[in-house]
């Protein structure tokens, strides 16, 4: 018996080949990153709000009351998609996948911002079903700005926690509209074109996705180092 050959690499798994299908590896790669926050599942979510959307607006199905009332329906589907998306910064490796390299944070961003894009043609189709408060500027406003309050709550307290951010801004926003506030900050109760809902709402989202790329999502199973 001899040791020839014992070091010989199969065919299959030659470096010339590997190195041959970087493009593979990296859309595998971003596969198993979206498929670990679960995004396949969160699309699914996303069209189901763009579905809602248009059933709201096809059927009518409003709050009675003024021009604020008939903003709660639309608003309630515009969080609920920015949380999902928020949720989806969770991951379930903790603070071993922060050992994985560089690409960590393209990741993060990249899957923010087409679970967003994802969102935004999603409620675009849902507004085909009538007529939408503010149209699709505002819808499109509205969630940037709660997606990027979504983002900010999961990088301080935790992606299985960020849809708290969006549910507690829609929350202020209600009262807002009810109180006729007119602060630039919250985005919802402005006019479509209003310069300064729009800066803010494109602000927050920017903050947000800065925060994700570079921090990620909080882990609460993160120990302190020992001093």
């Amino acid at each position: 018996m001899t040791t020839t050959g014992v070091h010989a690499q199969s065919p299959g798994a030659t470096p010339a080949r590997m190195a041959a299908r970087p493009g593979a590896a990296g859309v595998r790669l971003v596969w198993l990153y979206l498929v670990s926050r679960r995004a396949p599942v969160a699309l699914g979510l996303l069209a189901g709000f763009g579905c809602l959307l248009w059933a709201a607006l096809h059927w009518h199905w409003n709050i009675a009351g003024g021009a604020a009332a008939q903003q709660v329906i639309p608003l309630v589907i515009e969080a609920g998609a920015a949380a999902v998306i928020a949720v989806t910064t969770y991951g379930p490796f903790g603070e071993p996948e922060r050992a994985t390299g560089r690409w960590l944070p393209w990741l993060r961003l990249s899957a923010a911002v087409l679970l967003t894009a994802a969102a935004a043609g999603a409620l675009a189709a849902g507004a085909t079903g009538g007529l939408l408060p503010g149209g699709s500027l505002a819808m499109l406003r509205n969630l940037a700005g709660m997606t990027g309050v979504g983002l900010l709550a999961a990088v301080a307290i935790g992606g299985a926690f960020g849809w708290i951010g969006p549910m507690a801004y829609w929350l202020v926003t209600e009262g807002a509209l009810a109180g006729s506030w007119t602060t630039p900050w919250e985005w919802p109760t402005r006019p479509p074109h209003d310069l300064g809902g729009a800066l803010c709402a494109s602000g927050v989202f920017a903050a947000g996705l800065v925060a994700i790329t570079l921090l990620g999502a909080r882990d609460p199973s993160r120990r302190p180092a020992p001093e």
